[in-house]
């Protein structure tokens, strides 16, 4: 597996084109925003966008799992580049579909995104490749599932084996907890058919880290590190959530660890994907757990994390669009990515009752203010327009995302955005970056 850092992108021989960014979150409108600044772009269209894509793209109409339509949408419009946000359409197989027809996209096959699609899959992977992860056990009979459970002790984690919006995972801290958590989804359906089958593992302590690459299936470069925050409370209590805010780097990632998590994790689930037959383009997310300088992996995702995109393309000096067009084409060689020295933190608002039921159709007051803030941006994630005003329509409604010269100053820029918004019932972690505070 080859490794690479030696040489300064340059420009697809001055190609000019248009882009589609399939999404309509967070993520979707931070990489609209890296890509608007790109020379080699003249059009981005966003499906189906959100608020604040429509200020730099054109929103499209059309839903993210509506691949036939995208298609017709990318073929009638001279769509030079397609970049895929979300985990849905590349389950559904969108970039065979759109590479069948001639069509240059970025993200894994279907068969490469199992890797996220099944969490059973992947444990399967790891075992098979010697990738270190905790001990698990897969079951679709509650009963087994029980024994299991019985056996190992708590605390345990329960997970949903389909994609489940980052909500899958329970940590469950006593046996009892956990066979609920079982119970439901393989009994109550409570993921639907997400949860027809269940991963149980054992509880890794340590402290999370998120490690992503960009490879096209044998070249591999690394991004800088980053750190989500799932819990969506303070002190990271509460249920898992899709990220309540993530910055980098994450000073948890030594040079060691990095080391590390190349050679153990990264590398080994690169060739095995291609050893698989299903060669892996995209990028690649491997949630570590770290703990005595040793790594293991909780899990992966075939697509950018959100919100770790949303610091890690503040930081990102380099055009991404050679970059994607590079994965997309097979041939990743010869390029890298230089970054800012400095550091970025995003901080997610979220709706009142997020990740159960939250309420929507709230109106959103200082957005402008705070986007006039200096390094300060705020990514629409949740949100719609009603009557010419901006309201909140989803569980994580905006991502407000700062600079700094230290993680201490992005925490306080962000934190100064976020005073700024306001909606009714509002919901945020003032913790954010805490950890990487912590002395070491």
């Amino acid at each position: 597996m080859k490794c690479v850092y030696d040489r300064q992108i340059t420009l697809f021989n001055g190609e000019i084109m248009k882009i589609l960014v399939i999404g309509g979150g967070g993520r979707e409108h931070a990489l609209v925003w890296k890509i608007s600044a790109s020379p080699l772009v003249t059009k981005i269209y966003c499906a189906p966008g959100n608020p604040g894509t429509a200020s730099l793209a054109e929103n499209i109409d059309i839903k993210v799992d509506e691949t036939e339509k995208l298609l017709a949408f990318a073929l009638e419009n001279g769509i030079g580049l397609t970049v895929v946000g979300p985990e849905k359409p590349l389950s559904l197989g969108i970039v065979d579909i759109f590479e069948k027809n001639g069509l240059k996209i970025f993200g894994p096959s279907k068969r490469g995104s199992l890797i996220e699609g099944s969490k059973a899959f992947a444990k399967d992977m790891m075992k098979k490749y010697s990738i270190p992860t905790a001990a698990y056990g897969v079951f679709s009979d509650i009963g087994e599932a029980e024994r299991f459970i019985a056996e190992t002790g708590a605390p345990i984690v329960v997970k949903a084996d389909g994609l489940a919006a980052g909500k899958g995972v329970i940590i469950a801290r006593s046996c009892a907890e956990a066979v609920e958590a079982a119970r439901d989804m393989l009994c109550e359906n409570t993921f639907g058919s997400a949860g027809s089958r269940i991963v149980i593992e054992e509880f890794l302590e340590g402290e999370e880290a998120s490690f992503l690459v960009l490879t096209d299936g044998r070249n591999i470069i690394p991004l800088a590190s980053a750190q989500d925050h799932k819990a969506v409370f303070d002190d990271d209590r509460g249920p898992n959530t899709g990220g309540m805010g993530a910055y980098s780097p994450a000073p948890v990632v030594t040079a060691d660890i990095h080391e590390k998590a190349m050679r153990e994790v990264i590398e080994p689930a690169v060739a095995g994907m291609a050893a698989e037959g299903r060669i892996y383009r995209g990028v690649l997310y491997a949630g570590l757990m770290i703990s005595n300088g040793k790594v293991k992996t909780l899990e992966f995702n075939a697509r950018f994390g959100d919100p770790e995109c949303q610091p890690l393309l503040m930081r990102m000096k380099s055009d991404i669009v050679p970059l994607l067009l590079a994965i997309a084409d097979g041939n990743l060689s010869g390029h890298f990515v230089e970054w800012h020295d400095k550091a970025a933190l995003c901080v997610v608002m979220a709706a009142e009752g997020y990740p159960g039921d939250y309420r929507k159709g709230d109106l959103i007051c200082g957005i402008e203010d705070a986007s006039a803030l200096n390094d300060v941006t705020v990514f629409h994630a949740g949100t719609a327009m009603l009557d010419g005003s901006c309201v909140t329509s989803g569980g994580r409604v905006l991502g407000v995302t700062a600079l700094g010269d230290t993680i201490k100053d992005a925490i306080g820029r962000a934190y100064n955005g976020v005073s700024r918004i306001n909606w009714k019932g509002v919901h945020y972690r003032r913790d954010i970056g805490k950890k990487a505070l912590t002395v070491r």
